[in-house]
């Protein structure tokens, strides 16, 4: 029920949907808070915490498994953390990642990492793989025409992140991306065209893209 609500529920909310009495309900969010697989925001409501984002990518395996060759060669080739994005409501989340071992430093992103649709290039993309709609981000109009989203700074501070979506049988099965310090310059057609470039070996892999 959490995972998948519109916005994130009250304890009361909670207690109704399982039919039981606030204090059980709030018992159960507790267990579930000290598993980490809940957690509550300032206005004490629940939203899926880290390590539900890590049990949710049991269920996206075949994503994973696709993926993952393809970002271990992508973060090699471009001595930057690769990693993939998914939708989850209103935002993007990280399912698995990359870093390269032949560099002294790069940026690490890990699995469960969560940020709003509409900020960084991750979820610009998600929205960008999708059909436009009124009041969308230009970032996001532009991306779908070119290809390939970009940010600086609108997730992490001081980090830029270059992303495409991937195509699966059914629609946009998430993004892959790329992330490096924002002060870095960087030769974009190439990056962008290896970030691509795996985004396309995926899809394949999936059978999406037909």
């Amino acid at each position: 029920m959490i995972a998948l609500a519109d916005q994130p529920p009250s304890i009361d909310e909670v207690a109704r949907h399982l039919d039981v009495h606030r204090s059980i309900a709030y018992r159960i969010v507790r267990t579930l808070e000290d598993h980490r697989l809940v957690r509550r925001d300032a206005a004490g409501r629940c939203v899926p915490a880290d390590r539900l984002a890590a049990l949710g990518r049991h269920a996206r395996m075949p994503l994973r498994s696709a993926a993952l060759p393809e970002l271990t060669a992508m973060a090699e080739d471009l001595a930057m953390t690769a990693f993939i994005v998914v939708r989850d409501g209103d935002e993007a989340v990280t399912v698995d990642s990359v870093e390269p071992r032949t560099t002294a430093a790069h940026v690490a992103y890990r699995p469960g990492n969560r940020h709003a649709i509409d900020r960084g290039a991750p979820g610009l993309a998600l929205l960008a793989g999708e059909p436009a709609v009124d009041g969308e981000r230009g970032e996001v109009t532009e991306a779908r025409a070119r290809g390939f989203a970009t940010s600086r700074g609108e997730v992490v501070a001081g980090v830029a992140a270059i992303a495409t979506w991937i195509d699966g049988p059914d629609g946009v099965a998430g993004a892959v991306a790329c992330i490096y310090p924002s002060g870095v310059e960087i030769d974009l057609d190439r990056v962008a065209g290896r970030v691509r470039s795996t985004a396309d070996a995926i899809t394949h892999t999936l059978g999406g893209g037909t």
